[in-house]
């Protein structure tokens, strides 16, 4: 089918909940899709960062065609290898002693939620708030768009679940003043993505899981983006030398396959008990296959070596770009997960990219998000910034 054809029968037929660009990707192979057309694209968006590998990676590839060949699902009321596999390697290359496995961040985030609420009704004296920062995005759900520290999302949902309060990003003062004698817990991004890739000190999240300590609550890290490698890590908050008490997972999980994961230690998974909570795909033996061979891909380095190494080889790139075009304000970001933000709009410049052969998106206003596949080459690097200069000149 051509783009045209695609777009018509998606416009049809599917709701029209997503502001899409009038392309359809048919296919991929490495760094680079193409659409229905046939025209060829480098990605630097990785598919709303899922991507981590890269498309049709023979690890993922080889792990996807054994899979199938076996089962591709078994109810959660049998017991399934690929599961308890996968469970087993992310805890043992993580702080966690328990995994929950279901289908998306949001869901993973959703159990996170319920999980420190459980805690908090069995083993917090009653305690159910959750403080969270401002500008954060956890996910869709009635629960997380609560979580999430953004009123656009909320808006013509109401009523809304209590329970959540908020403060804003990188500021430990503000964050210890929204505490009350009713929090269990505190809900951050270690980096947040779709508000314009805004990073704090490594600091900050040391004196947030202080101020946890201190005041007996648990920290969750939604480490949905900054997870699975995208950071250089398996999880981000090993740079800042700190283990959170739950920590969730997705996207870059499966590399296009659907999964999240919600982590978490042993005293605070132990709140949940037969029944507490479920997915009836969630952990299905193929998404979890799939998930086992990403996993081990990355723990054998090479790929985290190059996601640093390519990260700050981008970085030092748009800095360079910085010099030259005055509305290229700031360069910011960890690994590949890249900002680079405006004096302008946005928009226009992710259009321009992709007319000129780069998928790239906008994370808030004016912010260019850049999150290659981990396996991108310095020639793609050099390429993407190519266009991005050509798209700066307008």
């Amino acid at each position: 089918m051509t783009n045209a054809e695609i777009i018509d029968l998606t416009k049809r037929y599917l709701f029209q909940v997503y502001a899409r660009a009038p392309v359809a990707i048919v296919r991929g192979q490495g760094c680079r899709v193409w659409d229905g057309d046939g025209c060829e694209y480098l990605d630097f968006f990785s598919s709303t960062v899922v991507t981590a590998l890269g498309h049709s990676h023979p690890t993922v590839t080889a792990a996807i065609r054994e899979q199938a060949d076996k089962i591709l699902h078994v109810s959660n009321l049998h017991y399934s290898e690929p599961g308890a596999r996968l469970a087993e390697r992310l805890c043992t290359h993580s702080f966690a002693d328990r995994v929950f496995l279901c289908n998306s961040g949001a869901e993973a985030n959703e159990a996170a939620i319920k999980l420190a609420r459980k805690y908090g009704h069995e083993k917090g004296e009653g305690r159910f708030e959750i403080v969270t920062a401002t500008g954060s995005f956890h996910g869709r759900t009635l629960a997380t768009i609560v979580a999430t520290g953004q009123e656009k999302v909320r808006i013509g949902f109401q009523p809304l679940p209590e329970g959540f309060r908020y403060a804003p990003f990188n500021d430990v003062a503000a964050l210890e003043d929204a505490i009350t004698d009713r929090t269990i817990a505190i809900m951050l991004e270690p980096i947040q993505g779709e508000s314009g890739v805004i990073v704090p000190s490594l600091d900050y999240l040391r004196r947030v899981r202080e101020l946890c300590d201190r005041h007996h609550l648990l920290l969750i890290l939604d480490e949905i983006q900054t997870g699975v490698g995208r950071a250089g890590s398996l999880f981000f908050h090993e740079h800042a030398g700190i283990t959170p008490d739950i920590a969730t997972l997705a996207k870059g999980l499966g590399n296009g396959v659907p999964i999240g994961a919600m982590l978490a230690t042993e005293p605070v998974s132990s709140a949940f008990v037969l029944g507490s909570h479920g997915s009836t795909f969630g952990g299905n033996a193929f998404a979890s296959a799939v998930a086992f061979a990403v996993v081990g891909v990355l723990l054998q380095g090479a790929v985290l070596e190059n996601c640093m190494a390519m990260g700050e080889y981008l970085r030092q790139g748009l800095t360079r770009l910085a010099g030259k075009h005055s509305m290229l304000k700031q360069v910011r970001g960890h690994g590949l997960l890249i900002g680079a933000e405006l004096s302008v709009a946005a928009a226009p410049i992710v259009e321009r990219c992709r007319e000129t052969g780069l998928l790239i998106n906008a994370a808030g206003e004016k912010v260019l998000r850049l999150t290659p596949p981990l396996i991108v080459s310095r020639a793609e690097v050099d390429e993407a910034l190519a266009i991005i200069d050509e798209a700066l000149v307008g």
